[in-house]
């Protein structure tokens, strides 16, 4: 069956280590009770901590001898990653019906992306 990347993108850079308000409690338990309406399907995924926490990877030249990194994220946007899901579903629309129950779909986007099975046919 083929799976799906759920990117959750939201607005600002919230910090999910800190449940420090009410919101971000509330916010919590919802995304526990869609972990448990969606366990038949979710394979993997993770919070991030925020982009502050970051850092950009760039190699320059041909040979990639040259590393450079720096801290933060590459570009400034008003909606950063901050987490993802794996989703096993019969097909996009599955998958998209599922996506859309994420808390974040609410306030922010979630991507839904297909992932490249390398190991199919092998």
């Amino acid at each position: 069956m083929p799976q799906y990347a759920a990117l959750i993108y939201e607005p600002g850079d919230p910090d999910w280590t800190q449940l420090d308000t009410p919101g971000k409690q509330a916010m919590m338990q919802e995304y526990g009770s869609f972990g448990e309406a969606a366990a038949a399907i979710i394979r993997g995924g993770a919070a991030l901590y925020p982009t502050t926490t970051a850092t950009s990877v760039r190699v320059q030249g041909g040979s990639g001898n040259e590393v450079l990194t720096s801290d933060g994220p590459f570009a400034e946007t008003k909606e950063v990653l901050t987490g993802f899901y794996v989703l096993e579903c019969a097909d996009l629309d599955e998958a998209v019906r599922w996506a859309a129950k994420i808390p974040a779909a609410r306030a922010g986007t979630v991507e839904v992306r297909p992932v490249i099975d390398f190991g199919a046919g092998s």
